[in-house]
């Protein structure tokens, strides 16, 4: 009797033990922040799971150059957007630019989408 509750407890802390590890990388919000950069597509793809993945281009220096000047550099942000309303807003936003607020988790989910980085609200467009 006393070997069955043993395990019996062994087995329930380990499903909690896992059930929290799931939680922290796959549905805990690890960071928020807005990114602003030039829109360069917002497209719906997937065999299975369909999703909104999108992309902005952020202009930058690069203070890291031998030379004396610095040069401008481009920076990529790839994101999901889980909302079809705010995917439909930046779908007819192309070429603009955008601020965007994301939310990052640790893990993707397919039904999520392909990138880590959720794209939930649009703060604004300018053109």
């Amino acid at each position: 009797m006393k070997k069955r509750k043993i395990i019996a407890i062994s087995v329930l802390a380990a499903a909690v033990v896992l059930a929290l590890a799931v939680f922290i990388k796959f549905y805990f919000v690890f960071g928020e922040g807005v990114k602003a950069g030039e829109l360069n597509f917002v497209v719906y793809k997937g065999y299975i799971f369909k999703t909104y993945e999108g992309k902005v281009i952020q202009a930058g220096f690069n203070s890291k150059s031998k030379t004396s000047t610095s040069a401008i550099q481009s920076y990529e942000f790839e994101f999901s957007i889980t909302d079809p309303a705010v995917a439909d807003s930046l779908m007819r936003c192309g070429g603009k630019t955008v601020e965007l607020h994301y939310k990052e988790y640790l893990g993707r989910l397919p039904w999520r989408g392909q990138q880590k980085y959720i794209v939930d609200k649009i703060i604004a467009v300018r053109e």
